[in-house]
């Protein structure tokens, strides 16, 4: 038997259940117009409302049979012959006064019903993750009949614990539907793809061949608070073939089919599923027994505390000082963060058009060319912003990247705005406090032309600056976006090498320009190619001393930790006293793009 299932790699509109559920009539109109009419149509995890909710989720939490009435009606509404079809699709759900991340299973026809609700098992709350926070754990998987056969869902994170799909096999599930949103990372060189991608289609291969079931991955799409979700959805067989890979970046609605009548034919000749039906009895009642078998003598167990993680350690520390371990993707990350400020500016804020201080260091010449590419160059408006002490040679290196790039760009000398404060009120300021002042002048600026513009500020620090605490607070670190926070400085020159950008921007000094002859490093007393590595070993968790012991200099290790660790207030916002249950930013959690 063929099972049509139509993936569909679906981008909400945030925190908008109307408009998303309008959307969901869009796409269902699409598939009323396929001409083969899939058996099942499956969406993401958090379809109807996105993800990153935090505090919001009760706001948006529905019960799984009102949700249906909305989806039937909308289904019923879209152009197309009424045919029955089968949806799997991915809400936040109220359930006896509980709130749950959920993915209901229905058949839509002339009389709806809801056959399934799956409740996630197994909640990220782990880096950017925080899902126990708002939502219960749900505590079963099983499997369930359908019109065409026997299915099981998972809910992403469900996905990457083993055990979830050998239960849904166990329990007879022929396919695996599994609606996820997963944030990309990882932008190492290698297949093109962002490297949790490439993990999910290995996880998403190993379940389908383990246990002989075919998969069908629907991944979110889009960006929420910075946070990318690149799509890439997947298909596998029951052989663990890769029937279909979904784009990156882009929505899509793809008709796959998967012949159920493999899976005996792939059980026949890898009974994997069989030899774990036979032996988990066995395995589960020795863990209940508690004790060790007569043959596993206590000498044949390695304590933990032994010392095997030895040559683990040399090898790490034999790359520690490895540059390649800085290594990305340029081409993958030029088209994120091109996606990102799409998104981010005109899709979520409504803006067409970004302002850029364009400074003649390498950070801003990349922002700019990156928004330029984003937004067309017609829709880009740079700022040089020079003071009286500033090299003219940053000026000409600006004026070099504006003419490349064909944008607009004009320059506005902040000499005598800086100087009415500080020649006449502070003529004895330091180096330190007039390059603040400097700094803030130029957002003064920025902001300015950007409420005459209609435009968005977009910000241009990098990784290292901002982890150094090598910037202006309230400052460099204003403007509402930044494409390159997330980028030590060693990647932006990188990007900025193959973005084509003038050599002479990119090969020179990085410097503040305060002064005559400043530079960056200089002013840190360590090299960016030395910090950044120092910086990545730090931020992964690795000690000091580890650092150390694999070969770098015991005085750089201590200068970077210390700027490091006595600059996290300057990535913050202003510490407020808590005085409630409601305080802004510790209570009341709501994402920057609700």
């Amino acid at each position: 038997m063929l099972l049509r299932i139509a993936i569909s790699q679906f981008r909400p509109d945030k925190g908008d259940l109307p408009r998303t559920l309008d959307r969901f009539g869009e796409v269902m109109a699409a598939v009323k117009a396929l001409d083969t009419p899939p058996d099942v149509v499956v969406f993401p995890e958090t379809a109807l409302t996105g993800y990153f909710l935090e505090g919001g989720v009760r706001e948006h939490a529905v019960g799984a049979n009102a949700l249906l009435s909305e989806l039937a009606e909308r289904y019923r509404e879209a152009p197309g012959p009424d045919r029955p079809v089968d949806i799997a699709i991915g809400f936040f759900e109220e359930f006896e006064h509980r709130i749950y991340n959920s993915t209901l299973y229905a058949e839509l026809d002339s009389e709806p019903r809801l056959v399934h609700v799956h409740r996630k098992v197994f909640l990220p709350t782990y880096g950017v993750f925080q899902e126990e926070r708002f939502v219960e754990a749900g505590r079963a998987i099983h499997a369930f009949d359908t019109r065409w056969g026997r299915a099981a869902m998972l809910i992403c994170e469900d996905m990457f614990h083993s055990v979830s799909p050998m239960l849904a096999a166990l329990d007879g599930a022929q396919a695996l539907i599994v609606s996820s949103a997963s944030p990309a990372r990882g932008v190492e060189p290698g297949p093109g793809r962002p490297a949790n991608v490439e993990r999910w289609e290995r996880l998403a291969r190993a379940a389908a061949e383990e246990h002989g079931v075919a998969v069908a991955v629907s991944q979110l799409l889009g960006f929420e608070g910075g946070k990318g979700f690149a799509g890439g959805s997947v298909a596998c067989g029951p052989r663990g073939d890769v029937l279909w890979r979904g784009p990156l970046w882009e929505e899509a609605l793809q008709l796959v089919e998967l012949d159920l009548g493999e899976i005996t034919a792939a059980r026949a000749d890898q009974p994997m599923l069989s030899d774990l039906e036979r032996a988990l009895p066995l395995l589960i009642a020795s863990r209940e027994d508690g004790d060790r078998p007569d043959d596993c003598p206590e000498a044949d167990f390695v304590p933990p505390e032994t010392t095997l993680v030895a040559p683990d350690r040399a090898v790490a520390t034999s790359r520690a000082r490895d540059p390649e371990l800085l290594a990305i993707d340029e081409g993958l990350v030029e088209e994120w963060l091109v996606r990102f400020l799409q998104d981010e500016m005109v899709r979520r804020r409504g803006f067409e058009r970004a302002v850029v201080g364009l400074s003649g260091g390498v950070d801003s010449a990349v922002t700019t060319a990156l928004c330029a590419r984003a937004l067309g160059p017609e829709n880009v408006h740079a700022f040089l912003m020079p003071y009286r002490t500033s090299n003219p040679e940053s000026a000409e290196h600006a004026a070099l990247v504006a003419d490349q790039l064909s944008i607009h760009a004009r320059t506005i000398d902040i000499s005598a705005a800086a100087d009415g404060y500080l020649a006449e009120h502070e003529p004895d300021a330091d180096v330190t406090r007039r390059g603040n002042v400097m700094a803030r002048q130029r957002m003064i600026v920025l902001f300015d032309q950007a409420a005459k513009l209609h435009a968005l500020p977009v910000g241009t620090g990098n990784k290292s600056e901002r982890l150094l605490g090598y910037f202006t607070w309230h400052a460099d670190d204003s403007p509402p976006i930044n494409p390159l926070g997330d980028l030590f400085k060693s990647q932006v020159w990188a990007l900025a090498r193959h973005l084509g950008l003038p050599d002479e921007v990119v090969e020179k000094p990085a410097t503040a320009d305060l002064v005559l002859g400043q530079t960056d490093e200089a002013d840190l007393g360590v090299s960016y190619g030395t910090a950044d590595l120092i910086l990545y070993h730090l931020i992964t968790g690795r000690s000091a001393e580890w650092i150390v012991s694999a070969g770098f200099d015991a005085d750089a290790v201590a200068r970077v930790q210390g700027r490091l660790d006595g600059t996290h207030w300057k990535r913050n916002l202003p510490t407020v006293a808590m005085l409630s249950a409601t305080t802004i930013g510790e209570w009341y959690l709501r994402p920057v793009d609700y």
